[in-house]
């Protein structure tokens, strides 16, 4: 009996067939290298500030989005480009680059919005650039220092591959810092 016919004769028995593909996927991980039961692989969102390549775990990004249309706060600071409707919800949009000191970003073809995971916080970040899913064993990460000091209350870590570091940016302590918080004038 094949694996798809095995499944289908435990369509009427959701437990069972829940069991059932569990069993498959610690079977796939366990021919992946992974260890079962112990989540030895760290996976994020990839992106970049700049010229500095930043990861954050995929737990906290919503989603990722084109740069939508966005209506300018008055009184607000410049970082906050303004609120965007997106699917019936206001989303605020901050320019990354700019609000950590350096130029506004400017959308093109590559800009995209990271929304950030919180339940209090609605945040659309502004990148220069997505870079995907990227994959790190969870001791391939070190401690190291930001790569500018405005990075360094966000940045937890650092994982290197040949030439590239990809600083580890925790989303959820960027969204409740005061910095963050406070985007009037």
């Amino acid at each position: 009996m094949n694996d798809a016919a095995s499944l289908r004769d435990l369509r009427d028995r959701p437990f069972e067939l829940l069991l059932e593909m569990e069993r498959r996927a610690v079977r796939v991980a366990a021919g992946r290298g992974l260890e079962t039961g112990v989540q030895t692989e760290w996976v994020g969102v990839a992106f970049r500030i700049g010229r500095h390549l930043f990861v954050s775990a995929r737990a906290q990004v919503r989603e990722i989005l084109t740069y939508p249309g966005v209506t300018r706060v008055p009184g607000s600071k410049s970082w906050l480009k303004g609120l965007a409707n997106v699917r019936g919800q206001l989303l605020p949009i901050i320019d990354m680059n700019e609000f950590f000191g350096g130029e506004e970003t400017l959308p093109g073809r590559a800009t995209r919005v990271v929304a950030i995971n919180h339940d209090e916080v609605p945040a659309g970040l502004l990148v220069d650039e997505v870079r995907g899913f990227r994959r790190f064993h969870r001791d391939e990460m070190r401690t190291g220092n930001a790569p500018a000091p405005a990075f360094a209350p966000f940045v937890t870590g650092v994982f290197e591959r040949g030439e590239e570091r990809w600083y580890v940016m925790d989303l959820m302590r960027l969204a409740e810092s005061q910095t963050f918080l406070q985007a009037a004038e």
